[in-house]
């Protein structure tokens, strides 16, 4: 499977009441990886004609991340068939290589113009492994 990884700086406004980033905050990044994944790996005809949605997550919190802690995020594609694909996606304190946080989402894959779910053809699967 193919890895995708971005590396990120706490900011001021990643962080909660305790000072360590925020628990919706690793959420969004999860998020904000798996888009940019699909966006780097798409045909720009994929692009045109599919979107993913969450069906849900599953995050493991175990570990904290401070100010201007550098953060490494990674993520894979652990299965894909029919019309669902299951991302992992794991977020390490670059310095220390400690895991902060384990997420399983499973999306599915919609067609753009009928706003309903679409099988994921062999192009779609081959993206990512």
């Amino acid at each position: 499977m193919k890895e995708f990884t971005e590396i990120i700086t706490v900011k001021e406004d990643d962080l909660d009441d305790l000072f360590h980033v925020n628990n919706v905050r690793y959420l969004q990044w999860i998020q904000d990886i798996a888009k940019n994944h699909w966006q780097t790996e798409a045909t720009t005809e994929m692009l045109d004609n599919y979107i993913w949605m969450v069906l849900n997550h599953y995050i493991e919190y175990k570990g904290q991340a401070f100010l201007n802690d550098e953060i490494l995020l990674k993520t894979y594609i652990k299965k894909a068939e029919g019309v669902t694909s299951t991302r992992i996606v794991e977020i390490y304190n670059n310095t220390t290589d400690k895991l902060l946080v384990s997420c399983k989402t499973n999306w599915c894959l919609i067609d753009k113009n009928s706003k309903r779910p679409i099988r994921l053809t062999d192009n779609l699967k081959n993206l990512f492994t």
